[in-house]
């Protein structure tokens, strides 16, 4: 079989295009917002907690799967949650039904089960992502790979709009769009299968020039460690929260994940609500905020690599950049309530977006740069506690917007924001010295 020299490469795109179907089918449930609650005579209230119910699952999911990626390999992983997500995107179709039939009458208990478990099995993405990537990148391109890994988010998330829309167009039927997504979705699973192995290793494409590049340690800083150096270091998994870097991380990563699925899960129903747009605009409309975002997202994995690179300072590097980055987020949802032009209020979100989607590599990286041998655990711990913000989000946001109007969410974004910026602050990645339970095994 023909090797060559950069295979690698071609595994990170797949992986954009895994990372942006598990997007799409995560956000297509916000278009189908009015049929859906036309149809069981939900409120705004009560369609936050369907779109929170996601968040419940996927923080278990992120957890289980991280460390599942470390136990039995990402492949393993993949297919499996793949699969399945693909399956409960299909459930999510009859979800309300079933609540009716099955669950006293409630439809409202169908939508959580199938959103819980539907989360669950989309949870284990990420942190498998920065197994793959722990496993797959050259040490001196980390950040880019990761960000490469993350641009799947909002390219995912800006083809979500034009996606559920067209098929909701041409399907007139919100049941079967959801059908349609799961189908897709299993159909690339088993394309995912035939191409991606566990480590570069394996893969019979991969030459060895390459192998030797991605397993360098030429280029490493002081304060890094090499993935088989980390791996053979028996790290607790508690071991997670006696590290302040990894702790104050996951707090500015739920900072960025409260902004990103606010905008993911309530932008339709605002600009519904708001606007008066009816679906076939929203097509375009929902894209607008991810434009930026496309870009930033690998932009902030290049910036942090040449900050690595020119400074030698890993934290200049990671928490610097995310601390500017979330501060001008913050900036631009506070201005958002003073506007009444659609917009203005579109660029000022797709702005605030963009500059919160530029650090996003940061906070797997900093695990990566931490802890690579443990980058699967350890992200699954990051994510879990990320991902409190995929359920706060969208149900909080629900009873402000009940209580208080749109402009509430808009400030709750920009508390968010200010909060992960403060613990960023604190974050210093790298090597650090061990307590008594880690204990290294010669080679």
């Amino acid at each position: 079989m023909a090797q060559r020299r950069n295979y690698r490469y071609i595994i990170m795109t797949m992986i954009v295009l895994m990372v942006a179907i598990n997007y799409i089918d995560r956000g297509a449930i916000s278009y189908a917002s009015a049929p859906i609650i036309k149809e069981f005579g939900l409120n705004k209230a009560t369609w936050g907690d369907v779109l929170g119910y996601f968040g419940y699952g996927y923080m278990f999911g992120a957890l289980f799967g991280g460390a599942l990626a470390d136990l039995r390999g990402p492949r393993f992983v993949w297919i499996l949650f793949g699969t399945l997500w693909s399956l409960f995107e299909i459930g999510t179709a009859f979800a309300g039904n079933i609540g009716i039939a099955v669950f006293g009458g409630s439809a409202l208990a169908g939508f959580a089960v199938f959103r819980i478990l539907f989360g669950f099995t989309e949870g284990p993405t990420f942190s498998t992502v920065n197994r793959t990537m722990a496993n797959w990148a050259a040490p001196k391109e980390k950040g880019f790979a990761a960000s490469l890994g993350l641009l799947g988010t909002p390219v995912g998330a800006l083809l979500t709009a034009p996606v559920a829309v067209f098929l909701l167009s041409v399907t007139h039927d919100w049941k079967l769009t959801f059908v349609i997504l799961g189908v897709l979705g299993i159909l690339w699973v088993i394309i995912w299968s035939r191409v991606f192995t566990n480590r570069p290793e394996e893969h019979p494409k991969v030459s060895k020039d390459e192998v030797e590049l991605i397993r360098s340690s030429k280029d490493l800083l002081q304060s890094e460690t090499t993935l088989t150096e980390s791996e053979r270091a028996h790290v607790p998994w508690y071991h997670f929260f006696l590290n302040p870097t990894l702790v104050f991380n996951a707090i500015g990563y739920f900072a960025f994940q409260y902004v990103n699925f606010l905008i993911l899960t309530w932008t339709p129903k605002y600009l519904q609500d708001e606007f008066h747009f009816n679906l076939s605009s929203l097509w375009y409309l929902g894209m607008i905020p991810w434009i930026g975002a496309c870009f930033t997202v690998l932009l902030g994995g290049r910036i942090s690599d040449a900050l690595r690179r020119r400074t030698g300072s890993l934290r200049i590097a990671r928490s610097g950049l995310a601390v500017v980055s979330l501060l001008l987020t913050a900036a631009c949802f506070l201005l958002i309530p003073l506007f009444h032009s659609v917009t203005a209020v579109l660029l000022l979100m797709a702005i605030g977006n963009a500059f919160n989607f530029l650090p996003n590599s940061v906070y797997w990286t900093v695990v990566i740069d931490t802890e690579p041998g443990r980058a699967g655990t350890y992200g699954g711990i990051t994510h879990f506690i990320t991902n409190i913000a995929t359920v706060v989000a969208p149900t909080l946001t629900g009873a402000l917007v009940q209580n208080h109007g749109y402009g509430a969410m808009f400030v709750a974004a920009a508390i968010a924001a200010g909060i992960g910026m403060v613990a960023m602050l604190f974050v210093n990645p790298g090597k650090r010295r061990r307590g008594k339970d880690a204990t290294v095994v010669p080679a």
